[in-house]
């Protein structure tokens, strides 16, 4: 196959976020990520296995352009210093092990430095799917679907069937391919829709070939890294430690706070006047979206904000439908914006891979999500887990009001 990812500045524009706050703040962390299909029915053939490892060797022999790099240093929030380390910065082989003892038939384990690990995950998994893609299927039949589904997709925008207000695309992690990809965002940055703005996609590359905006602000894996990759730290306020590290690094800037990482209401304990104040938005990633949205307004009102001042981005599952029935329904009560991912980037006449690669480890200590709905989590022990949801039902049960840290 030919080379998968052809430039370092093709992943989320997160990573780039995050791992300018990782190179400033905390480089002396280490991680563990290990790669998950929670997808039944998929195996991978010792053929693909091979093909990724191929994928993933290339990948690592790319270095940054100067070209790249100046495309980056003029990005608002981007400093020179960290522009300097990724002029020195790249991918190492050695940092990956392979295995097939999964139901799956396929293990992907990273270990290393906080500041590599975390750079190589939306890359392995763009990687995988479209080994995966084009090694099982008839690729060019199911490109055919793709493309035909996303004109579909442009009709609706046009004909006022979707109303969408501001949205991304976020798909490259779960894309059907490069190709794929760049072909949504090409088609949806090249037209002007009567009640939708597409504002931009998370692939930096894709966003710097087309002259659009990068957007994406912070993963899950900033607050469970910098919430309990110290030991000295209660995790149950994971959040208060996030959210103070990023506002050293960014103050008002790049400020969209994810609320789910050890739950919204362990999260709002700590997002008060301060932090929702400085923070321009936040972004739901799992249960109700509506039920998520009213609660966030509801805290707003709370604190004094006005929410109608504040952007509540939704991310969690979309499609065209269910994100017009949220923009109707929070219509004139807040600001909503939609990051759209495996939707815009891979539908096709066949399911999508639901594959994810998570941090398990961060320090030598296990790391754990606890999301607002079962499933979405992911830790490698359960004792750790269960200490975790101990530790957040204590804050939540005995501490009266809100974080005397704030």
């Amino acid at each position: 196959m030919e080379r998968i990812i052809t430039s370092l500045l093709e992943t989320d524009a997160y990573k780039f976020s995050m791992g300018q706050a990782i190179y400033h703040q905390f480089s002396d962390y280490k991680t563990t990520w290990s790669f998950k299909c929670r997808n039944e029915d998929v195996r991978f053939t010792p053929e693909m296995i091979e093909e990724i490892k191929n994928q993933i060797k290339l990948y690592c022999d790319l270095r940054f352009s100067e070209e790249e790099l100046d495309y980056l240093n003029n990005i608002k929030w981007i400093k020179g210093s960290y522009v300097d380390f990724l002029r020195l910065w790249k991918p190492r082989f050695d940092d990956f092990a392979f295995g097939t003892d999964a139901p799956c038939g396929l293990t992907i384990e990273t270990r290393g430095t906080w500041l590599n690990t975390s750079m190589y995950e939306i890359p392995t998994l763009a990687i995988v799917n479209e080994v995966y893609f084009r090694m099982q299927y008839d690729y060019d039949e199911l490109f055919e679907s793709f493309k035909e589904r996303l004109d579909e997709k442009i009709q609706g925008l046009f004909n006022g069937t979707y109303e969408l207000g501001a949205f991304s695309e976020f798909g490259m992690r779960r894309r059907l391919s490069g190709e794929a990809q760049e072909l949504a965002v090409k088609k949806l940055s090249s037209q002007i829709y009567p009640s939708s703005t597409f504002v931009g996609t998370s692939n930096v590359y894709l966003a710097k070939k087309y002259n659009i905006k990068p957007v994406g602000t912070m993963a899950h894996e900033w607050i469970m890294c910098v919430g309990q990759g110290n030991h000295k730290h209660n995790p149950a306020y994971s959040n208060w430690y996030a959210l103070d590290a990023w506002v050293k690094e960014y103050g008002v800037l790049n400020g969209t706070a994810l609320t789910d990482a050890i739950t919204t209401e362990c999260f709002l304990k700590d997002f008060q006047l301060t932090y929702a104040t400085l923070f321009s938005g936040v972004r739901h990633d799992s249960g109700d979206p509506i039920a998520w949205g009213k609660r966030m307004i509801e805290h707003y009102k709370s604190l004094d904000i006005d929410p109608l001042t504040k952007t509540l981005l939704f991310s969690d599952s979309l499609d065209f439908t269910r994100a017009t029935k949220i923009n109707r329904y929070f219509k004139g009560k807040a600001k909503v914006a939609f990051g759209i991912g495996t939707y815009i980037a891979n539908d096709t006449k066949v399911p999508a891979l639901n594959i994810v690669m998570k941090t398990t480890a961060c320090n030598g200590m296990d790391v754990a999500k606890i999301s607002d709905v079962e499933g979405k989590g992911m830790c490698k022990s359960a004792e750790y887990e269960h200490y975790l949801n101990r530790c957040i039902n204590w804050r939540m049960t005995h501490e009266n009001g809100n974080s005397l840290r704030v």
